[in-house]
């Protein structure tokens, strides 16, 4: 007879999954930040030189807690590298004329 395995999840644990596509990633050298009261709503865009129109590449919609919580992840992330890599210049560009209505940029 043939033993079945179960393969048990300890308590608290999460099996993520990452299929083929999204491991390519999206590049993105801006992203536009809107709020309400509910939720964030973060627009990763791709602005290429001399092109003037540009898509938003992919939206990515946040609790106002999760939000916080990647502020503080992406915070201490960053402190790792600078330690490790040393700082990263924030370089001054020009301003993007954006028809979005009120948001913050990254």
């Amino acid at each position: 007879m043939a033993e079945k395995k179960e393969h048990k999840q300890k308590q608290g644990q999460i099996n993520i999954e990452l299929d083929e596509k999204v491991a390519e990633g999206t590049y993105s050298n801006l992203a536009i930040i809107n709020h309400s009261v509910s939720e964030f709503v973060v627009d990763f865009v791709s602005i290429m030189p001399g092109t003037p129109k540009s898509k938003v590449k992919s939206r990515i919609i946040l609790t106002p807690q999760h939000a916080k919580r990647l502020l503080k992840a992406l915070g201490e992330n960053v402190n790792r590298f600078e330690k490790a890599h040393g700082e990263i210049k924030d370089y001054e560009q020009p301003p993007i004329p954006l028809n979005f209505g009120p948001a913050g940029q990254a």
